[in-house]
């Protein structure tokens, strides 16, 4: 009986060490996990934030070459109020979401737009933009003078884009495209009878091309236009960046870059 109970207790003793030590490995794995990936931007000094680069006024070259628009902006008034630099990644749109899945970098900056499939992906900062949606065509097209009136026609827009999904929603073929300026080309060629986009990406165009023969048929009402999106998960970044945003536009920083880059303040609700 006595070695029964010993035995028992001997049995207990050795299940009790090994909860033990898997309880000390979950801590270490724990510990190790806890560095997230605000930590690790912060320790690093500098946050990857991938954009086109090829989309004015929001990200582009000026004749200096240097990499400039609004988006590019709010990702350094970003990076300023999380304490870091920021560090550009200039990536096609069509692989821009593959380049954030693979760690190639931290988030985009790039007037993502929200939709319930990148949703389902991914976690998005509150929205710094709000900005009305449009359909360009040919001047002399007027067969369009609304959203559903795409129905059956050819619309130019990126494929990945929460445009093009628009475009097919509205009951439009998808002519995809890998940048804006492409889209006004298939327009302008009668490959495509017209691009979705935002007001301000086209009035930027015909600023620049005041001689193309476009015109915008119609407008939506002023809708969201712009988040932060980072990797599923990331609760602390997606604060930090609200955080950011909320000072930068409490100092007026972000009101001053709208201006600089649209001639109107789009960061207004």
């Amino acid at each position: 009986m006595k070695n029964s109970i010993k035995r028992v207790l001997c049995l207990l003793l050795a299940a009790l060490m090994v909860f033990a030590l898997a309880g000390c490995g979950n801590g270490k794995k724990q510990e190790e996990g806890e560095k997230d990936l605000l930590d690790q931007i912060k320790e690093r000094g500098y946050i990857l934030v991938g954009t086109e680069g090829t989309y004015p006024p929001n990200t582009y070259h000026n004749e200096k070459d240097e990499l400039v628009g609004f988006d590019v902006e709010v990702a350094a008034l970003v990076a300023k109020y999380l304490g870091v630099e920021v560090r550009y990644v200039e990536t096609e749109w069509s692989s821009i979401f593959a380049a954030l899945d693979a760690g190639q970098i931290d988030t985009v900056i790039n007037e993502v737009g929200y939709n319930e499939e990148r949703g389902a992906k991914y976690d998005f900062s509150e929205p710094y933009a709000f900005v009305k949606g449009g359909i360009l065509v040919r001047s002399d097209d007027d067969s369009i003078k609304s959203f559903e009136d795409i129905r059956g026609k050819v619309a130019a827009n990126e494929s990945t884009s929460t445009w093009g999904a628009l475009a097919l929603e509205y009951g439009a073929t998808l002519d995809p495209v890998n940048a804006m300026a492409q889209s006004i080309t298939e327009v302008l060629s009668g490959r495509a009878d017209c691009t979705l986009n935002y007001i301000t990406a086209f009035a930027d165009y015909m600023k620049e091309h005041p001689d193309a023969a476009v015109k915008v048929a119609c407008e939506s009402e002023p809708e969201p236009s712009s988040y932060i999106p980072v990797k599923k998960g990331e609760t602390r970044l997606v604060e930090a960046i609200n955080e950011a945003l909320r000072k930068a536009l409490e100092s007026g920083e972000l009101k001053a870059v709208s201006e600089k880059y649209f001639g109107v303040d789009v960061t207004a609700k």
